[in-house]
């Protein structure tokens, strides 16, 4: 029977893990080679590493962070930040990483990821889309760490990367990060409902509930979090934690 895959998504600031809200107020979390080891005991599906710092100052993320990953990591790992040039592409595999995730490229240049699916396999090839509500409740797409609007709506974005060659597209709500509230479910809908590529949810899960929700009304592939399994109790105490083989089974059940 098919299940969702289960990923934590770990933010990297300044080489140290971190948690946001609303993609601010970052708090220092710990060692993220650490929790490498710690999910790798738990058994994770997968991990994503996103250094939020990277695009802003115009740089990749560090290959040495990247291969220290892939000396510990027992699982499938994708790393994104600041990744601009097939050359760096190029480098991070070497290093270890299974897959890349681009966000703020895709969108100043989108034939970018024809260039980079059709050079190192489109399953390779990840796109983040940052989705905002403005004003007047209208979503867009933002990039450069949340920072920048791009004026794209998401769902067109989504189809244009999927024709450009990506392999998969994690739909990140902006105004769900961090608040363990559940997912924008209409929003990952309508993406899954739009490609036929591979759509992870991820912004606002807190529990089981939230993660079953969106694979069973978002039709979501792969169900992500940061919060949910960095935090723990009512008071966000810090224990890196992973759903136990029952409960993940029972999210497809």
């Amino acid at each position: 029977m098919f299940r969702p895959r289960i990923i934590p998504v770990l933010l990297l600031k300044n080489q140290g893990l971190v948690k946001s809200v609303f993609f601010k107020n970052h708090r220092y979390i710990g060692d993220p080679i650490n929790a490498v080891k710690i999910f790798n005991d738990l058994k994770a599906d997968e991990l994503v590493f996103l250094d939020i710092l990277a695009s802003k100052e115009k740089r990749t993320i560090s290959l040495e962070f990247v291969k220290n990953v892939g000396e510990e990591a027992n699982m499938p790992f994708a790393v994104g930040g600041g990744i601009t040039t097939l050359e760096q592409i190029k480098a991070i595999l070497a290093a270890g990483a299974e897959k890349i995730v681009i966000n703020t490229k895709a969108a100043c240049e989108p034939e970018f990821i024809r260039y980079a699916s059709e050079t190192f396999g489109s399953s390779t090839i990840v796109v983040c889309i940052d989705v905002k509500k403005r004003v007047f409740g209208k979503e867009q797409t933002w990039i450069s760490g949340g920072n920048i609007p791009t004026g794209i709506e998401p769902v067109e974005f989504a189809q244009q990367i999927e024709e450009k060659g990506a392999g998969e597209i994690i739909i990140q709500s902006i105004d769900r990060d961090g608040t363990m509230n559940g997912y924008d479910i209409p929003l990952v809908r309508k993406i899954s409902e739009a490609v036929k590529i591979p759509v992870v949810a991820l912004g606002g899960a807190g529990n089981l509930g939230h993660l079953r929700q969106a694979y069973r009304e978002g039709y979501a592939n792969g169900l992500a979090a940061g919060s949910m399994f960095v935090y723990h109790g009512a008071r966000n105490g810090i224990l890196i934690n992973y759903p136990e083989k029952s409960e993940i089974e029972s999210i497809s059940r």
